[in-house]
């Protein structure tokens, strides 16, 4: 399939179909998407406790503190990973279904496009994910420590719905600001964007990545360096992807 796409980018090889067909194709692919949806939210739930151990782990030698304080702590941390983990899983089937539906309506280079987006956009979300759990969350959990003790307030039990939200929350805010370039490198594709562009809103793009690492990260200075370095590396990177794409065009 790669091959044709190249080789004939601008091609189309679906024919058209009458609009209840249409209307037929959006039902199954919503269909599709809510019941892989529920299914990964119930395999999420299934493995909760295993997926809670994953979770704790960034805090360390502060584990042992992590408790359930309230008769519905364990419903609601299970809860918590149920509906976060089972979205996140069903992501690839979700946006299979969307894929099945609008590729008709697509040329061959629209389509080798958005599977380059998708699989871009699936490894920089891991890359976000990867460098927020190994690097960024102890750091997270021992700023914290340290701010509790300095205002005097040790922490003996730490609420585990309130860590669970904080951890969650570190995660998903990586994986998504590290789109960053996916995002300019698609405005560039369309022209909205040029590499000149974004090479003079560089120290701009710089002020905003840390403004996003100070709201989006604990405030600890190391832990929003962390944030912020890659995504001015990230901006740089797209800067020679959209200028290449110029290049190619």
């Amino acid at each position: 399939m790669s091959i044709s796409l190249i080789k004939d980018p601008d091609g189309r090889h679906d024919p058209k179909l009458p609009l209840l067909v249409h209307l037929l194709a959006l039902r199954d692919m919503l269909v599709f998407a809510a019941v892989s949806w529920a299914v990964c939210v119930i395999v999420a739930g299934v493995f909760a406790p295993q997926i809670l151990v994953w979770l704790k782990t960034p805090a360390q030698n502060d584990s042992a503190l992590l408790q359930g304080l309230d008769l519905t702590s364990g419903f609601d941390v299970f809860m918590s990973i149920a509906a976060w983990g089972g979205t996140a899983l069903s992501l690839p089937f979700v946006l299979f279904a969307i894929l099945r539906f609008v590729f008709p309506a697509l040329t061959n280079r629209e389509k080798w496009m958005i599977l380059t987006v998708l699989v871009c956009g699936s490894v920089f979300f891991s890359a976000g994910v990867v460098l927020a759990y190994a690097k960024t969350l102890p750091l997270v959990v021992s700023a914290f420590q340290t701010i509790n003790g300095w205002v005097g307030l040790p922490v003996q039990t730490i609420r585990i719905e309130g860590y669970i939200s904080i951890i969650l929350k570190t995660i998903i805010a990586f994986g998504l600001v590290f789109q960053l370039p996916l995002v300019l490198f698609i405005l560039g594709w369309f022209g909205i964007v040029t590499s000149d562009a974004l090479r003079a809103k560089r120290r701009v793009a710089i002020v905003i990545a840390f403004i996003l690492a100070m709201v989006l990260t604990p405030p600890d200075p190391m832990s929003q360096i962390i944030m912020a370095v890659p995504l001015c590396l990230l901006y740089e990177a797209a800067i020679w992807a959209v200028w290449l794409k110029e290049r190619v065009s």
